[in-house]
């Protein structure tokens, strides 16, 4: 069944309270059986469908969908003028990879659902419909990719201020990519590049953040993620994903576009303020093994700063990841 014969459906149970079939069936101008065959696809979505007999089916806890106008009118002239185009859908395979595919600086894609939605090192982000925050933004630069050093860091702060902006005031930063609240895995970010690597290149913003997971996870079990997790509302965060999305864009989109003319360094010292295992003893897992060592910071470019046997070492991105150590 399509979205299209969907959406109508989704939008009626949105505010998670009781539906009857037969109300339902009346609103969307279908059978009660037409309804409840909705009903079964809408499981293949990860929503979590409730139903009680004599008082019909809900959405468990509601949804708050995107709305293209509502996000667009929180924005500042500033923010707003920066938007080529919002792009919003139901469903996509990846934000990342349709704006990698096509589209022009200052492009913006927002997803209620990915169906293949990546992290770091090609792993699989869970994307639920209508649970998170799933956006990219696609700006151009002239620079190459030289001058971009650091920029999934960049980000990770801007996201971090963004979000105490709006109550959050105990965001970290897992080096590289990786938003924290009390040890636990909050949202990502996935930088992509496109074009010459030297020169004219497109460079495609990825965020991920996780926004109201626990009824979803509830019912598909929480070991799907396979990590510690928490998400805004865990963390006291009361408001709508299109305030939340507003607030994003409009943190990134300035700093995104003059990022070349300032580079990492402008973000070091507060990257490091919320810096995740900071002076504590850690693992860096890479291809040639596991090297332990003390974190000690990062340096202008963003790259992460290790004290070893061997003395201080740093390691930049690529086949990497990084662990508490023991």
């Amino acid at each position: 069944m399509s979205f299209s014969d969907l959406k109508p459906l989704i939008r009626l149970l949105a505010d998670g309270q009781f539906h009857s079939g037969e109300a339902l069936g009346a609103q969307l101008g279908i059978t009660r059986a037409a309804v409840w065959k909705r009903l079964q696809s809408l499981a293949q979505l990860d929503l979590p469908i409730e139903s009680q007999r004599a008082r019909g089916y809900r959405i468990t806890g509601g949804l708050q969908l995107l709305d293209e106008e509502r996000i667009l009118a929180g924005l500042s002239t500033e923010a707003g003028a920066l938007v080529h185009r919002l792009y919003c859908f139901d469903e996509i395979d990846s934000t990342n990879r349709f704006l990698l595919q096509q589209g022009e600086a200052g492009d913006i894609c927002v997803a209620e659902r990915q169906t293949a939605g990546r992290g770091r090192r090609g792993r699989q982000w869970f994307s639920p419909y209508g649970c998170n925050l799933y956006m990219s933004i696609r700006w151009h630069f002239h620079q190459g990719v030289a001058a971009l050093e650091g920029l999934s860091l960049a980000v990770g702060v801007l996201l971090a201020e963004a979000l105490q902006a709006l109550g959050l005031t105990a965001v970290e930063l897992k080096w590289p990519n990786d938003l924290l609240c009390a040890g636990c895995k909050l949202g990502g970010v996935l930088i992509e590049v496109g074009g010459d690597l030297n020169g004219d290149c497109a460079v495609v913003v990825g965020v991920g953040l996780n926004v109201d997971m626990e009824h979803t996870l509830a019912r598909l079990g929480q070991d799907i993620i396979g990590q510690p997790w928490t998400d805004l509302r865990q963390q006291g965060f009361s408001g709508d994903r299109n305030e939340l999305c507003s607030a994003v864009m409009q943190a990134l989109l300035p700093a995104v576009r003059d990022y070349p003319a300032y580079g990492f360094s402008l973000y070091r010292n507060a990257w490091e303020s919320r810096a995740a295992l900071l002076h504590q003893s850690i693992e860096v897992h890479a291809q040639g093994g596991v090297i332990n060592g003390v974190m000690l910071g990062v340096d202008s470019k963003g790259s992460l700063r290790v004290r070893t046997d061997a003395g201080e070492t740093l390691f930049s991105g690529g086949e990497i990841s990084l662990r508490s150590g023991r």
